[in-house]
């Protein structure tokens, strides 16, 4: 199950890199599928997962074209929420680099309801800042096993690291390097995570239960931090076309191999590879070229 968005990506080529001040030629690539929920997701789905999404859009033509796109290409949208909104089209500014800027307007508030039987799913993987995110995840963690009753299941909560200073229960967090240091910077004491180390950090987020604290730096690589110590697991090279929905590859190969019981450098190696597959795509969401490695 993916708690993530999906978005309906305008993607303008421009001719030179950004400048402020400046004047920018672009193409008009059109739209694509994008957001968390899709480039995650069909990873996922490529790979042999059941994939099933939860996400609010509109009533809306883009809403009905990103449904008939998603459900098409396999994710499971029968929990998606449609809502009295608008469905924005996300501007992907891409410049000859393969760097993107995005623009979008402010999301409105999106409110889970009750949460699931999670003895349903594997895994879930939260990529959102719904409110009521953190029961879900929660509950997610304590799942029982209806069928015998003695035991728990074993749920896999994975979280990407949110914007904001609230709390996200997991046993696996994720985050960039950049946006480490922004939720740092927002913090009231931006010198903790010097002073109590990135597990201990990461904690104060995903509580007791968190096992591992995954942060990525680009081709730099990525480390895990744990109680016992920290792993580093380097980015695997490949020429950059598109950095688009990199991370979100990353999550997914993180998940996929961390679901076949892979250690957690396993699971990151595979990360890796999926993350310089997507960048080296000119696409958001996985394509051709990821189908086919998953076929090698």
């Amino acid at each position: 199950m993916l708690v993530a968005n999906l978005n309906c990506d305008r993607v303008l080529q421009l001719k030179e890199s950004l400048q402020a001040g400046g004047r920018h030629h672009y193409q008009d690539l059109g739209r694509r599928l994008g957001g968390g929920g899709a480039n995650t997701g069909l990873a996922l789905v490529y790979a042999g997962h059941h994939v099933a999404l939860v996400s609010q859009v509109g009533r809306d033509e883009t809403a009905d074209w990103l449904l008939a796109e998603a459900s098409l290409k396999g994710l499971n949208c029968s929990l998606l929420q449609r809502n009295d909104i608008v469905t924005p089209e996300l501007m992907l500014l891409m410049t000859p680099d393969g760097e993107r800027t995005i623009i979008r307007p402010e999301r409105p508030a999106f409110s889970l309801g009750p949460a699931p039987d999670f003895s349903l799913w594997d895994g879930i993987y939260i990529n959102s800042s719904a409110e009521g995110i953190a029961q879900w995840a929660k509950n997610a963690l304590e799942q029982d096993v209806g069928a015998c009753g003695n035991s728990k299941k074993s749920v896999l909560v994975v979280a990407q690291l949110p914007k904001s200073l609230t709390r996200r229960p997991c046993q696996v967090l994720i985050t960039s390097r950049s946006d480490l240091d922004a939720h740092i910077l927002s913090s009231d004491s931006p010198s903790s995570v010097n002073d109590i180390g990135p597990f201990e950090y990461a904690k104060t987020v995903a509580g007791e239960s968190l096992e591992y604290f995954i942060v990525t730096d680009g081709e730099k690589g990525a480390t895990a931090y744990s109680q016992a110590g920290q792993e580093y697991v380097p980015a695997v090279e490949t020429e950059v076309v598109d950095t688009t929905g990199a991370g979100d590859a990353y999550a997914a190969g993180v998940i996929h191999g961390l679901l076949a019981k892979q250690s957690i450098a396993e699971a990151m190696a595979v990360g890796a590879k999926w993350a310089a597959i997507a960048v080296a795509t000119p696409s958001s969401v996985p394509g051709d070229e990821f189908k086919a490695f998953l076929a090698r």
